[in-house]
């Protein structure tokens, strides 16, 4: 799913998967709370495009702050370097090491309001008794359909908004050709009109990677940041490794 601040642009998608092909059997936009809820409780496994934490690090400054106990770096008060530790969790940072993108940051850009919508969500799953590992493990892990389709060799920039439908359309076209058993049905022209639509669909794409273990995860010793901060797998497998 591609998760946003509210349900107006906010975009799920479900794939069916079977011997002789996969299809999506439903997609929508404009998704509300309950229907998010309803789509990740009924999943094998569910992709969600948003972090699922914040930066432990900038937890501790936060809180620290509140309290009038923040320690400055010895040089410099405010350096590039040491805002970023504040504003990239981890995975960010390993996911720019491998793709050369930054994701957007939680606790610096407008995609918290986002992550607090997701906060709730996360919650309301686990009051249902479906509690989230945000380290991936579980039913939801957190995916970055840009880089997906960059690491699958698809194009991958430029595709958001009415004025790149064009870019997006060469989206729709690459998946089609290199997953030629993906059948979407009767949801490709949404898909290539809704920017939404597509990436909810790479994003359930990069959960079938997740649930067969062709994605990467965080390190032994980034297992404990992941399961607070959450963790951006990428897939590790070509699109034709999916099916078969």
């Amino acid at each position: 799913m591609d998760l946003a601040a509210e349900a107006e642009r906010t975009a799920v998608a479900w794939i069916d998967w079977a011997a002789d092909g996969a299809r999506v059997g439903r997609v929508e936009v404009m998704a509300g709370d309950e229907l998010v809820i309803e789509a990740i409780m009924a999943a094998d496994k569910a992709g969600v495009d948003c972090p699922l934490g914040w930066p432990d690090r900038f937890v501790d400054f936060v809180v620290a702050h509140r309290a009038g106990h923040v320690v400055p770096p010895a040089r410099g008060v405010a350096g590039r370097d040491w805002r970023r530790n504040l504003a990239l969790r981890v995975t960010d940072q390993v996911v720019r090491d491998l793709t050369g993108r930054i994701p957007l940051s939680v606790s610096a850009d407008r995609i918290g309001h986002t992550a607090m919508r997701c906060a709730g969500l996360l919650a309301e799953l686990a009051a249902r008794g479906r509690p989230v590992d945000r380290g991936g493990d579980g039913v939801v892990v957190e995916v970055y359909p840009a880089a997906a389709l960059q690491w699958w060799g698809l194009p991958s920039r430029r595709y958001k908004g009415a004025v790149n439908a064009a870019e997006l359309g060469r989206v729709v076209d690459g998946l089609q050709a290199a997953a030629p058993w993906l059948d979407l049905g009767d949801f490709e022209r949404l898909c290539r009109a809704s920017d939404d639509a597509a990436d909810a669909v790479v994003a359930a794409l990069t959960a079938r990677a997740a649930a067969l273990g062709k994605v990467t995860g965080p390190a032994p010793e980034q297992a404990a940041v992941a399961r607070t901060e959450g963790w951006i797998v990428l897939p590790t497998s070509p699109l034709s490794d999916l099916h078969g």
